[in-house]
């Protein structure tokens, strides 16, 4: 009999330098060496689901002025940005979370805590994702000056 220990843990920046925290071991026991590949893989799939699901809902979160709870966040890059971002992921049925932790890989900070610069940089990746032209995309959305409106 073997015993398998696997762990899965994330940290999310904040604004505000605050992070959160969230992790999740798990320990299992294996009749045949044979199956540790296989049982390895499932339980990393397993427990990066379940952290993910997790820190989706991060409780607290300190407020423009450093405390307080702040549902209603405002976001760095511009309207017109973030805009273009949530209706991107909106027509392409993206899932949230992928996005925020593509913000996240890329830039080490929240999807609302990105810079104009990040933020456009982020916009390129995902049309590149959904397969659409950058070029194009911006010319609809400018030509619409408003994200709900453009398609």
């Amino acid at each position: 009999m073997l015993i398998l220990e696997c762990s899965y843990q994330k940290k999310v920046g904040l604004p505000q330098y605050s992070s959160h925290q969230f992790s999740v071991t798990l320990r299992t026991e294996i009749a045949d060496l044979a199956n540790v590949q296989t049982e390895s893989v499932r339980l990393y799939a397993l427990l990066q689901q379940s952290v993910d699901e997790s820190l989706q809902q991060p409780g607290f979160r300190p407020g423009p002025n450093g405390n307080g709870n702040s549902h209603n966040q405002s976001w760095g890059c511009s309207e017109k940005q973030r805009g273009l971002i949530l209706r991107l992921v909106q027509e392409h049925q993206l899932d949230k979370a992928l996005v925020e932790q593509l913000s996240q890989d890329r830039f080490r900070k929240s999807l609302k805590s990105l810079t104009r610069l990040e933020a456009s940089s982020l916009i390129e990746a995902l049309i590149d994702k959904t397969g659409g032209s950058t070029k194009n995309q911006r010319r609809r959305f400018n030509a619409r000056g408003n994200a709900a409106n453009a398609r």
